[in-house]
């Protein structure tokens, strides 16, 4: 017991922080959304993005995001039996009108179909914020480095 209470004040206490996670605020002198609206809201929501209009470089952020709900199989009636959510954002980082940086995200899961639709939208619903969670960690990974 004193041993686990010991390892665990060592580990809260150390000052350990991921590496992946920079408090710096990144400036941009413009920002775009372009695409699936939800999508870009949680984007937008979850980074630290300010405008700052004295700098000489001029910084722009493109974020272009989809959803796709497909069909993937059906059974011998033709009703659907599975489908796929596919979800992509591509960042593209301007300096100067110039591409710094670009990257393509896409997440997909594929799921059965459920006889009741209201649990089906409900279900629907949670992939795809789990989907844009998992892009969302892959972005601030991208923006930091």
């Amino acid at each position: 017991m004193k041993k686990t209470l010991i390892i665990f004040l060592l580990i809260t206490a150390c000052g350990y922080q991921p590496i992946n996670i920079k408090k710096d605020i990144i400036f941009f002198d413009n920002v775009e959304f372009i695409g699936e609206k939800k999508i870009n809201r949680e984007i937008s929501s979850i980074f630290p993005i300010k405008k700052e209009y004295n700098n000489l470089e001029k910084k722009e952020v493109i974020v272009e995001s989809t959803k796709n709900i497909v069909e993937t199989s059906k059974n011998t009636k033709g009703q659907v039996s599975t489908f796929r959510t596919e979800i992509s954002s591509k960042i593209t980082i301007l300096v100067n009108q110039k591409i710094l940086k670009e990257k393509l995200f896409e997440k997909s899961f594929s799921y059965n179909n459920l006889d009741n639709k209201f649990d089906l939208k409900n279900y629907q619903k949670s992939i795809e914020n789990n989907l844009i969670d998992e892009i969302i960690e892959e972005i601030a990974i991208f923006i930091s480095m």
